[in-house]
């Protein structure tokens, strides 16, 4: 109760809580002045279903549209684009050896350096011993490849194919034909891979150039990025960022380690059955693990077909089957237990990214699609379940072990002790 000025008691009114549908909404969701009801009340004429659909399909129209210019722009530099992407995914794969460098005392630029070409020896020394396999290899291969020739003509001419020697010479007569009929095309061809060979050295140069930073400043670059946003979202595109970048790490680790498993066991299947060139195939295998699914057809037809030809048709059936086994086993025990954990990817998701990157971008679309669309998936959960609000992992400043820090500080105190020292020395340039 409260009192007028002449005495009188002013009675007082209830206090009453307004509705749930009358209270303040948030900032973000408050209707706009003049703006009365539910929005299908706007047009009675537009079922609210239509109105939303429409609405979501402007949007998603623009954003596919947008990602078609970036992609169309994108090509005169592709080159660089992708020497940058193999660039960070080495990155992933090497910062355990930087970091394990570091923390025994080895300086940062010393840990890169060793790193980096520790990986060039590593893939120089493979080259050179696939090298060396197939110029001793090709010899016994051709002694193998005309008794395998014989053999596959035996049986294809007593198997159910009854095929005959004319037949098949018909075959050969007609692909060579076909083969000079268009020369042109094949110059053609020739000429252009001559030029994506030029590419893929300017690739590499810039990945391996690129590389050096990654691994170096990598951190450092990427706080840079996320300085560039609003100060409001900073937080957010940091752990988005840092966690999309874990996605990735996982994968490729994971996807090397798949890939060493799939070269193992077909190289050795392809050992012991005496196929020619094993360890070239094995390389091969390891290297094609890297294309979802494509790749492993075009392994596993590689192999066969190399069995046929060497060793004969019941030669090339078991080594058909130790591939369908090793796939197997990567399909059904290494993606599920290993893979699933580290990308929670549907295998109908995966399916469709590789189409979809092989349409768009051949090749590179089919390598590089799997972990865009992992890195996509932990980058959009992340931030629709504002994440960052409760994620303390979230660093502002490069990650630097304690010998790196004392280091760090006795060096500025080295610095700030020269100043003084300068200043004592010249006061007149103080004063003046």
């Amino acid at each position: 109760m409260s009192t007028t000025e002449d005495g009188a008691v002013e009675p007082q009114l209830p206090i009453t809580t307004p509705p749930p549908g009358d209270r303040p909404t948030e900032p973000w969701t408050r209707r706009s002045s003049g703006q009365t009801g539910d929005s299908r009340r706007q047009d009675p004429h537009i079922p609210f279903a239509l109105n939303t659909a429409a609405a979501w399909s402007w949007r998603l129209l623009f954003v596919l549209i947008m990602a078609g210019v970036i992609v169309w722009l994108s090509r005169p530099v592709s080159t660089i684009l992708v020497g940058v992407a193999v660039a960070a995914l080495l990155a992933g794969l090497l910062t355990p050896a930087v970091r394990w460098l570091r923390k025994h005392r080895i300086g940062s630029g010393w840990a890169t350096a060793i790193t980096e070409i520790g990986l060039i020896v590593v893939v120089l020394g493979l080259l050179t011993l696939v090298g060396q396999q197939l110029v001793s290899g090709f010899t016994d291969l051709s002694d193998q490849v005309v008794a395998g020739y014989h053999q596959l003509m035996d049986w294809l001419a007593d198997g159910p194919l009854h095929v005959t020697v004319d037949q098949v010479d018909q075959a050969i007569s007609s692909v060579t034909a076909t083969i000079k009929d268009n020369s042109s095309q094949i110059l053609a061809g020739a000429a252009s891979f001559g030029s994506t060979a030029g590419n893929v050295g300017e690739g590499l140069v810039i990945c391996l150039f690129t590389l050096i930073f990654f691994l170096l400043e990598g951190e450092r670059i990427w706080l840079f990025l996320v300085g560039l946003a609003p100060k409001s979202a900073r937080r957010a595109v940091n752990g988005a960022g840092r966690r999309g970048w874990h996605s990735l790490v996982s994968y490729t680790r994971i996807q090397v380690f798949v890939a060493f498993v799939d070269a193992v066991g077909i190289g050795l299947a392809a050992f012991f059955l005496r196929v020619p060139l094993a360890f070239p195939l094995a390389v091969l295998v390891f290297l094609s693990s890297f294309v979802p699914i494509i790749g492993a057809l075009l392994s596993g037809a590689v192999a066969v077909l190399l069995a046929l030809v060497a060793n004969g048709p019941i030669n090339a059936v078991l080594m058909l089957a130790a591939v369908l086994l090793v796939q197997q086993i990567e399909s059904h025990l290494l993606q599920p237990l290993v893979m699933g954990k580290a990308v929670s990817l549907h295998p109908l998701a995966v399916v469709l990214a590789v189409a979809v990157g092989t349409t768009l971008l051949g090749i590179v679309g089919a390598v590089f699609a799997v972990p865009a669309l992992a890195v996509l998936n932990t980058v959009i959960r992340y931030l629709a379940g504002r994440q960052w609000e409760q994620d303390d992992a979230i660093r502002t400043e490069p990650f630097r072990f304690d010998w790196e820090i004392a280091k760090a500080r006795k060096k500025s105190l080295k610095q700030k002790a020269k100043e003084k020292l300068r200043e004592e020395a010249h006061p007149e340039e103080q004063t003046a």
